[in-house]
């Protein structure tokens, strides 16, 4: 049984609709796969993903989904999937306009490897 913050997600993306809401949904369940102890969460008016810390938000631009790694300048992106906020201190994002496609392996691995970032500095 889905919990009453996935249902608001739901909600979120069946609103956007089309190719935004599409590609959140999509990017969404690589997530989820991702990780299965992932927590889902609604903060600032979009979904976050959490794991002993935030992993990442999903907001959506009314040219891109944007994708905010909490820790992304800590995080190994050797696929180079980062491509915005790339000059900052901490956050890192991916920017997927209309039509993207991503390699959902090394997806998948960057998530993990934000999680792996999150137990790593987590007070014990």
């Amino acid at each position: 049984m889905k919990g009453e913050v996935s249902k608001v997600i739901d909600q979120h993306i069946a609103e956007l609709g089309g190719w935004r809401g599409e590609l959140l949904a999509h990017m969404r369940a690589l997530i989820l796969a991702a990780d299965p102890k992932m927590i889902e969460e609604w903060k600032w008016g979009i979904p976050v993903w959490s794991h002993d810390g935030i992993v990442c938000t999903g907001e959506s631009y009314k040219k891109a989904v944007k994708l905010t790694f909490a820790k992304g300048a800590h995080v190994e992106d050797p696929s180079g999937l980062f491509n915005s906020s790339l000059e900052g201190k901490m956050r890192r994002a991916i920017d997927l306009p209309e039509g993207s496609k991503i390699n959902a392996a090394a997806f998948k691995k960057l998530v993990k490897a934000a999680v792996a970032l999150n137990q790593s500095t987590k007070k014990k």
